[in-house]
């Protein structure tokens, strides 16, 4: 009877060590991990290259929020971030260094999940619970703003309760729109022909899905937010399960991974949730993990010449 119980501790461990090998990916995670490393030469120049990343900010509270901070975005008109709430719907101003500016009420909203600035005070906010997109404008001094009467664009696709869209990035040079859906399955969506700031054309909207060039890159268990680095066109996937960014090529081509994991980039301990991401004109890359954690990582400064 002993040995009995004994071999099935050993298939117990063994099963669970499978499972969580298959669930998180790791082997996926590490080929890849290597196979970009090899191309340091080839892509250090030219693209954000995740693997010289340290942290120079790390799981600052951002004094204010309590609860649920979730997606990023960089406004380079203000200098400023703006994040969303969902409990209740408010949008938030951060300051580079993650201080708080200011809290406005967002009406219409039920679950806020994600946020991009397009121009100006336009920004555009995913609702997960209804799987829809929001216009939102946000004017320098507002404390409230609202839904209501502005464009809005649902997503009848793979709905699922509670692991809908989340992330949301505008390519400003294409005037197009990167939607990401979490889980069940993975997608990352892109919607053009939203002509934004002419309401009353409506839309004449084209969906594609935005896919790796190799079939078994999107090695994260989820997605939770994305963001679109326009100078160099690449695209970077955060995932919360994974606690990794990885960064594509416009091509759909892997460039490199940076596991947010301690030890790693400077950090003493691990990212515990992150959700939203976002990267500044410097090439700055801030992360936010809930419920209100601030986090940004920065390149050494390069010699010139």
């Amino acid at each position: 009877m002993h040995l009995l119980r004994k071999r099935w501790v050993w298939v117990t461990l063994i099963t669970l060590a499978v499972l969580f090998v298959w669930y998180f990916k790791v082997l996926t995670l590490g080929y890849y991990w290597a196979s970009t490393s090899l191309r340091a030469a080839q892509w250090q120049g030219k693209s954000l290259w995740l693997p010289d990343y340290r942290v120079t900010v790390e799981a600052l509270p951002v004094q204010g929020l309590s609860r649920n901070a979730s997606g990023l975005t960089f406004n380079t008109e203000t200098g400023t971030l703006f994040t969303v709430i969902n409990r209740p719907p408010q949008v938030a101003e951060l300051t580079p260094d993650g201080q708080l500016l200011r809290v406005i009420a967002l009406n219409g909203v039920k679950d806020p999940e994600g946020i991009t600035h397009v121009q100006g005070d336009t920004y555009v906010v995913s609702d997960e619970s209804s799987h829809t997109m929001y216009w939102v404008k946000i004017g320098a001094d507002a404390t409230r703003a609202s839904v209501q009467g502005s464009s809005s664009l649902g997503l009848g696709i793979d709905t699922v309760h509670n692991s809908s869209f989340e992330g949301v990035s505008w390519d400003s040079r294409h005037d197009r729109l990167y939607v990401v859906k979490e889980k069940l399955p993975l997608r990352v969506l892109v919607i053009s022909g939203l002509d934004v700031f002419n309401e009353s054309r409506g839309f004449n909207i084209d969906i594609s899905e935005w896919q790796s060039s190799r079939s078994a890159s999107l090695f994260m268990s989820d997605l939770s937010s994305l963001t679109l680095h326009d100078p160099t066109g690449h695209l970077l996937l955060l995932s919360d399960e994974s606690a990794l960014i990885a960064e594509y090529a416009p091509d759909g081509q892997p460039v490199s991974v940076m596991p947010l994991w301690r030890g790693l980039h400077g950090l003493r301990r691990k990212v515990p949730q992150p959700e939203g991401l976002a990267v500044g004109p410097d090439g700055a890359i801030y992360v936010l993990s809930e419920p209100n954690l601030f986090y940004r990582f920065e390149r050494p400064k390069r010699p010139p010449g």
